[in-house]
């Protein structure tokens, strides 16, 4: 099978795991292709996510490497192991490669939590504040490509709010609360539905307020996507040019600090449904 040709993130992860595990047992790239019987640019392709790795050569890797943490091997296992395609691969082709890779991200979560400045997050927004964001975009999208991402989130926020969701945890500044995106009517609306899912058991809607001053993060929109093991957690940061996916130790590490001391910050849970509550009176 030739090397691949277009990466998915979760692709790349696989491989800068084989790599981590290889490297931190200090065996040699020529030695690990003994071990597995194939050739030095085999592996290089392995760790790059270029080419697949069987679990069976994977967890051959994993033992020899003297790595003992069985539920991060069975992790990686099935991570290499061919499944169905997932929902986002209809959009391949049509939408930009980042907006895929965050969906694989969060559809391969088993909890999510997120900081919102400006915004309400993604996840938690209604389809006419969705709109008025996208039509927000420069250069300007045409009618059809907003109707792409559309279906596109709307089949994302499936992970919070449709069967067998995840937990969410949200803090949102009160910036974005009072951004008036698509205008009031839609705005309210806007409130209005944060305070309904606010009231599901799987998400929990923090709010910081402006008097709280400020904060570690401001500006940025991140989302810290747990794995089915910590080595496998993944912090998704947006930017303008796209999202950056950040796994280093350090960087995982960072943020998890980050985003407790924000929802240390912000209000509980019932008084954040009451300042909401606040906001969509004074609109």
């Amino acid at each position: 099978m030739p090397p691949r040709t277009i990466l998915t993130e979760r692709q790349k992860r696989l491989g800068s795991e084989l790599r981590r595990i290889r490297t931190a047992a200090g065996m040699s790239a020529e030695y690990a292709a003994g071990l597995l019987g194939v050739d030095r640019s085999r592996i290089s392709n392995m760790e790059s996510g270029l080419r697949a790795i069987s679990s069976e050569r994977l967890r051959t890797l994993a033992y020899n490497c003297d790595c003992t943490d069985e539920k991060y091997i069975d992790a990686l296992a099935e991570m290499a192991e061919p499944g169905e395609a997932g929902w986002w691969e209809r959009y391949r082709g049509s939408l930009p490669q980042g907006l895929l890779d965050i969906s694989e991200t969060e559809a391969g979560a088993v909890r999510l939590r997120g900081a919102n400045t400006v915004h309400v997050p993604g996840l938690l927004q209604t389809s006419e504040h969705a709109i008025a964001i996208f039509r927000a975009v420069v250069p300007r999208l045409p009618e059809h490509e907003v109707a792409l991402r559309l279906a596109h989130r709307s089949e994302r926020q499936q992970v919070v709010i449709g069967h067998d969701p995840v937990p969410y945890v949200a803090v949102i500044h009160e910036a974005a609360l009072r951004m008036q995106f698509g205008g009031r009517d839609v705005a309210h609306a806007q409130l209005e539905y944060l305070l309904e899912v606010s009231e599901r058991d799987n998400v929990t809607v923090l709010i910081l307020p402006f008097a709280h001053g400020s904060f570690p993060g401001a500006g940025q929109t991140v989302v810290y996507a747990e794995g089915p093991v910590p080595q496998l957690d993944t912090v998704q940061v947006d930017s303008s040019h796209g999202p950056a996916f950040l796994h280093a130790d350090g960087q995982l590490a960072k943020y998890r600090a980050q985003l407790g001391l924000l929802e240390d910050l912000a209000l509980s849970p019932d008084r954040s449904r009451d300042f909401i509550r606040e906001v969509a009176h004074q609109l």
